[in-house]
């Protein structure tokens, strides 16, 4: 008699527990700019309600979908060919905030590079569970692996750092140096990356004057905090004031005209204010438990297909939660990155929530015989 299959529970309730605090603090973050830019408070919350519908629709459905569909080659070489169709496409249409990285859809938008990131995990996982079978190449063949691999990886990476949007384009390259250790790569050649990424970010920061500028506010906060120190400066501001308990839900000062992006890359700041270091642990400890399950369910999947695209799926969720709370601290230069599941941005809500339907189906087939 077959096993009825089981969701993982705790991965369950953690993801919707922080779609639920985002919805709440996207409120809380941008009710008075919203009246004051749209003529109406709940502007930011209805949109972020309609991509959290979108996205827990799109959950449950590959919740509910075995994620060995996925391995199919029409299907991955198809959702490569769209995404590099619309990582192309962005370029010939109208910029916003001086990037090309949004496709509008009516009064919605689209970022290709947020779904990029969930087409290359599956795309790799089929691809390196391909070389790691008894016939295939193996993982650290340079010819047939390496090579093949790392090419895909960097022509989306190119597509998406020319937006410009060099936080995802390094999110992406993290993700599948990730999925490349777990896999068996050699540490000679992740020690080689390593050293041959150094001048080519030094060059990207240093040819860009905006980025170079956030690093001399990273080095020194202090040095000019009403220029382009005035973000981090405010953000530390937003963090302090919240002391143990917080100055209550709604009551931030920081986010009324001072913290810019309070209601998107900052919006922990804003959390750190109203609900203080109480409120701060509950988020981490939620991302700490998003993390721990995604593992668990990559670690027990029945074939490497399922292990490598849940842990490819866990260290997407869980590097841009890292850096976004390291930059809401302090800790990095100031990026565009946002709080996986938490700020307001409806492309990248429905990035996570999606690849959170097949770890919750991969967590299906744990331990499957």
């Amino acid at each position: 008699m077959p096993r009825s299959l089981q969701h993982d529970r705790q991965l369950f309730g953690v993801t919707l527990a922080l779609c639920l605090i985002g919805a709440v603090m996207v409120f809380s973050a941008s009710a008075m700019t919203s009246r004051e830019w749209h003529g109406n408070a709940y502007f930011f919350l209805l949109r972020q309600l309609v991509w959290v519908a979108f996205g827990i629709a799109g959950m449950f459905g590959l919740m509910n979908t075995d994620y060995r569909k996925l391995r199919q080659p029409r299907v991955i070489f198809t959702a490569l060919s769209v995404t590099l169709v619309l990582l192309i496409a962005v370029f010939f249409l109208d910029r916003s905030h001086a990037t090309h990285r949004w496709i509008r859809l009516g009064p919605l938008s689209l970022q290709p590079s947020e779904i990029a990131k969930l087409v290359m995990i599956v795309f790799l996982a089929w691809f390196l569970e391909s070389r790691r079978e008894p016939r295939g190449a193996g993982i650290n063949n340079v010819t047939h692996t390496l090579l093949p691999a790392i090419g895909a990886v960097l022509l989306m990476v190119a597509l998406v750092y020319k937006e410009p949007d060099m936080g995802t384009a390094c999110m992406i390259f993290f993700i599948a140096a990730v999925m490349l250790f777990i896999a068996g790569l050699s540490y000679r050649y992740i020690v080689g990356a390593a050293i041959a990424a150094l001048p080519l970010i030094y060059l990207a920061i240093a040819s860009t004057p905006y980025r170079l500028e956030r690093l001399k506010a990273f080095l020194s906060p202090g040095a000019d905090p009403q220029g382009h120190g005035f973000q981090l400066a405010q953000s530390l501001i937003a963090v302090g004031s919240g002391g143990f308990t917080g100055v209550g839900l709604m009551e931030s000062r920081q986010k009324l005209f001072f913290l810019p992006e309070a209601h998107t890359d900052f919006i922990f700041s804003v959390i750190c204010e109203e609900a203080g270091f109480i409120g701060a642990a509950v988020v981490l400890a939620l991302f700490a438990v998003y993390g721990w399950r995604g593992f668990v369910a990559a670690m027990k999947a029945p074939d490497a297909f399922g292990k490598f695209l849940g842990v490819g799926i866990t260290a997407m969720v869980m590097g841009q939660a890292l850096i976004n709370l390291s930059v809401t601290l302090g800790l990095l230069p100031t990026k565009g990155i946002p709080l996986p599941f938490i700020s307001y941005g409806g492309s990248s809500l429905l990035g996570m929530l999606l690849a959170t339907g097949v770890l919750l189906n991969i967590s299906q087939h744990a331990d499957e015989t």
